[in-house]
């Protein structure tokens, strides 16, 4: 007789295969954890400082408020400004009826003292400018002698304070008769010794020497090449050039000062400074919510300027251009 025996093991070892191997909790942990895993900290990536972040918030509190306190008080009347506090507003909003009455409070003088300031940003800044511009290309790129002697005269020009030319300009300028003139305000503004020098090293490192010659061996006059290859390679030292230059001649002030006598030719900063000393004169009408409301618009244009010319500064545009 024969007995037939179970399949005990092949069915266990069978059982065994088809199951399927489930993997230790340890190693999706281990996985999160390296995913989860910060990056060294290096010069690129460095460590964050604390007291840095600090300092920095400070600094930045330290710039904002004052614009804070502007913008707050823009909205205020004259009452407004005495009777709330300096960092709130009050219960009526007067923004607009002050931007109206401080563009039309004296027949419009707010106006004219705008448009003489932008007579001597577009017609100061931008000459000097360009002449920066010209200067730096030409002092970086020709060799010439005394080329050592202009670089010691231009930081020598740098350094000197601009109030300590005050009075020799305005002697030169009374004897050639131009005093109380727009011209006493726009010819010293052309002259930039900062920007002259700031273009000078930047037109050294950011126009390659391999590229004008590439362009004269083309046929390119000096002309052409200055203006297709260096220009467009020059343009964000132009922008910051123009930038500082432009708010130089605007917040400019003891110049003016001490050239201009009329009214009619003051920039904005002679004449929201005439409306403050207006109160202290006997008779005079205190208008402080218009020299706050002036102050608001003054910094506008500034401001827009800024963020149009934003998009200029950029770095490394001669990256790739030259094969080494």
């Amino acid at each position: 007789m024969t007995t037939s025996l179970p399949k005990t093991s092949s069915t266990t070892s069978s059982t065994t295969a088809s199951a399927p191997e489930t993997p230790p909790a340890t190693a999706s942990a281990t996985a999160s954890a390296g995913r989860r895993r910060r990056r060294p900290h290096t010069p690129l990536n460095p460590r964050p400082s604390i007291p840095l972040t600090v300092v920095t918030g400070l600094v930045l509190v330290y710039t904002l408020l004052p614009l804070a306190w502007l913008l707050v008080n823009a909205t205020k009347d004259q009452n407004g400004l005495l009777d709330s506090f300096g960092l709130w507003f009050a219960e009526d909003t007067h923004l607009w009826d002050n931007i109206t009455r401080t563009l039309t409070y004296d027949d419009g003088v707010f106006v004219r003292w705008l448009l003489n300031t932008l007579l001597y940003v577009a017609a100061g800044a931008g000459g000097a400018t360009v002449l920066a511009v010209l200067g730096g290309y030409a002092l970086a790129t020709y060799e010439f002698p005394g080329r050592r002697a202009v670089f010691a005269v231009v930081l020598g020009a740098v350094a000197v304070p601009g109030t300590a030319l005050a009075v020799p300009t305005f002697l030169m300028f009374s004897n050639m008769g131009l005093t109380n003139t727009p011209w006493a305000v726009i010819i010293p503004s052309l002259i930039s010794p900062f920007g002259l020098y700031l273009m000078w090293v930047f037109a050294a490192e950011a126009v390659p020497t391999e590229l004008l010659e590439a362009a004269r061996i083309d046929g390119a006059g000096e002309l052409r090449t200055f203006f297709t290859i260096a220009l467009p390679l020059l343009m964000p030292g132009t922008v910051t050039v123009l930038l500082f230059s432009m708010v130089a001649t605007w917040n400019n002030y003891f110049l003016p000062l001490i050239m201009i006598k009329d009214p009619d030719w003051y920039p904005l900063t002679l004449g929201l400074n005439a409306w403050n000393a207006q109160a202290q004169t006997a008779g005079g009408e205190a208008v402080f919510d218009l020299i706050i409301t002036g102050s608001l618009l003054t910094i506008v244009p500034i401001v827009a300027v800024f963020l149009l010319l934003q998009r200029f500064w950029q770095s490394g545009l001669a990256a790739g251009s030259v094969k080494e």
